[in-house]
């Protein structure tokens, strides 16, 4: 053997022995006993027993296919799109439909298997739709009173029924600017109250919502303030979280809760930022805004665990949308990027 290979060879065993001897020395925090270490599963904080953290959201389906028959003129079909869906499972949540035109015993059935209710945005606002749409909200209402904390978020078109059933008054709401409106966001003084959906935002997001457009309005109809305030039904039930400004400058309600029920109506969609993409909608797609549409997800989502309802979980899965397969709308480059259809 050359001189080059032995000392070589005798390297290659100092460096092998030399590792060994560091590795007898290296320790876990644990075996460390250091009093700063992570310590095992014991350290883990106890979850509150008061809080269910299993909830289910019950979204209410909409008339017709939601892509203005491309995917099913089937008589009586209605949708759901899956962007509503995937906005309450981001919370954590699961998903139960709710059909708009099954009786009101099986709602009523399927009401005692949820933790809160979604009404979506869509088109239509009287007739059938709108009498399950009530008759969802008065159950809701009577489940608050009962003892349930119970959450309703109306979007869009849901949140303007609420309004409109609420005030007992057809004629409420005002026409406005405001289709396709990346927007800002003027908060009022109470979007800083316990049980307001802008409560568990971040500060940092908060400031942006008020200097940037980090919102998508996209309506006709709206309600101004001084309407609300000055209608004694209205006043009496909700207070103003945030206003916005239509292209004509003209003001509107943009977000108000329930005072004595935990009812959020929000003309602002929130799920439209991360979950639409074949629309032609011009919804904000910064981080900042996807931050917006994680924190409206957390904030209701939060709300359903404070329900006191524990559901047979048999009954639950049996009417879970995981039931159901959703339909791919965008493939025109327009309407839903994916929608469920109950025939």
């Amino acid at each position: 053997m050359s001189n080059d290979s032995i000392f070589s060879l005798f390297f290659f065993i100092t460096l092998l022995v030399a590792a060994n001897a560091e590795d007898e020395h290296i320790f876990l925090p644990s075996q460390l006993h250091e009093e700063d270490s992570v310590s095992s599963s014991s350290s883990c904080t106890a979850t509150d027993p008061n809080l269910y953290y299993r909830p289910v959201i019950g979204i209410l389906s909409h008339p017709g296919d939601g892509a203005s028959g491309r995917l099913s003129n089937v008589t009586g079909v209605s949708n759901i799109p899956a962007s509503y869906v995937k906005f309450v499972e981001s919370g954590g949540a699961r998903v139960i439909p709710l059909f708009y035109n099954e009786s009101p015993q099986k709602l009523t059935k399927k009401l005692d298997l949820v933790n809160g209710v979604l009404f979506t945005g869509g088109w239509a606002t009287s007739g059938p739709y709108l009498e399950a749409l009530e008759f969802v909200f008065q159950t809701a209402l009577e489940k608050n009173d009962g003892g349930d904390h119970f959450p309703v978020l109306g979007l869009n078109l849901g949140g303007n029924l609420l309004i409109k059933i609420v005030a007992d008054q057809a004629d409420v709401l005002e026409t406005f600017n405001a289709s396709s409106l990346p927007s800002s966001l003027q908060l009022w003084k109470s979007a800083n109250d316990e049980g307001s959906l802008y409560q568990r935002f971040p500060l940092d997001l908060l400031t942006q919502l008020s200097t940037d457009c980090l919102v998508l309005h996209n309506h006709k109809y709206a309600i101004t303030p001084r309407k609300l305030q000055y209608n004694r039904k209205l006043s009496n039930f909700f207070e103003i979280l945030a206003t916005s400004n239509d292209r004509d400058d003209k003001i509107f309600v943009s977000t108000a809760r329930g005072k004595n029920y935990p009812v959020t109506v929000n003309l602002w969609q929130p799920e439209k930022n991360a979950f639409e993409w074949g629309t032609s909608l011009k919804a904000p797609r910064t981080e900042n805004a996807i931050r917006v549409t994680q924190s409206s997800a957390n904030f209701f989502v939060s709300e359903a665990r404070k329900s006191s309802n524990r559901p047979y979980a048999q009954e639950v899965r049996d009417n879970l949308i995981y039931n159901y397969q959703p339909t791919y709308g965008g493939t025109a480059g327009k309407g839903y990027d994916q929608v469920y259809l109950f025939e």
